[in-house]
């Protein structure tokens, strides 16, 4: 993922604190020999203070022996894009119809060391910091090993810690672009009120003031 300077998170806080509110994405791993890398949609718990993300998958999973081969994965998480149409991108002064369409977005690629985790015990527990992520407010019983009513379905389904080595993060809403274009990328946005829009327009108006 190429970060220009001007989309570079201005520090950690930035790029944590979205993540915080995203907890859903793709973990890449690499193919066996021959093949491409594995990409996996899923849920997952980030843990700042301990520098891990947590998550599971069922045990016929085909991903397990690329994991093993190869623990060195890449959990990625993109949103908060939009299509910007090449109008709005016109420096003044420059005929509309000049204007270079581009997309918005924000991404975060946590790059991790992946830990298997089997025992139930351990897993019961990594389960909890992961429904406690999702349902704070309770609602489900504590898995437990060997206890109902889960302690019997951990068998089928295998933990993961990702312990985070490095991170990339990218904020892509128009840095390098003149005050004007930013300001008419954000009113357009907000006419527009599409998916993601608002979003969008709160990253270009909040990076616009930092």
């Amino acid at each position: 993922m190429l970060i220009h300077p001007w989309d570079a998170p201005h520090d950690a806080d930035e790029w944590q604190q979205w993540l915080a509110g995203h907890d859903f994405g793709q973990l890449a791993v690499n193919g066996p020999p021959g093949e491409p890398p594995w990409v996996q949609p899923l849920h997952f718990a980030y843990d700042a203070g301990r520098g891990e993300a947590v998550t599971h998958l069922a045990r016929p999973n085909p991903l397990w022996p690329a994991v093993e081969a190869n623990p060195e994965v890449v959990l990625s998480v993109v949103d908060d894009y939009v299509y910007v149409p090449g109008p709005w991108q016109a420096e003044p002064g420059t005929p509309p119809e000049h204007g270079v369409p581009t997309s918005l977005y924000a991404a975060v690629q946590l790059r991790c060391r992946a830990h298997v985790v089997d025992d139930p015990a351990e897993k019961a527990a990594l389960l909890n910091r992961q429904t406690g992520h999702f349902q704070p407010e309770g609602g489900s019983a504590r898995a437990a090993a060997g206890e109902a009513p889960y302690g019997r379905l951990l068998s089928g389904i295998r933990g993961l810690r990702l312990e985070v080595t490095g991170v990339r993060a990218k904020f892509k809403y128009a840095g390098k672009r003149s005050e004007a274009v930013r300001d008419r990328i954000a009113a357009g946005l907000a006419e527009r009120d599409g998916a993601r829009d608002a979003q969008a327009r709160a990253h270009v108006l909040r990076r616009r003031t930092v």
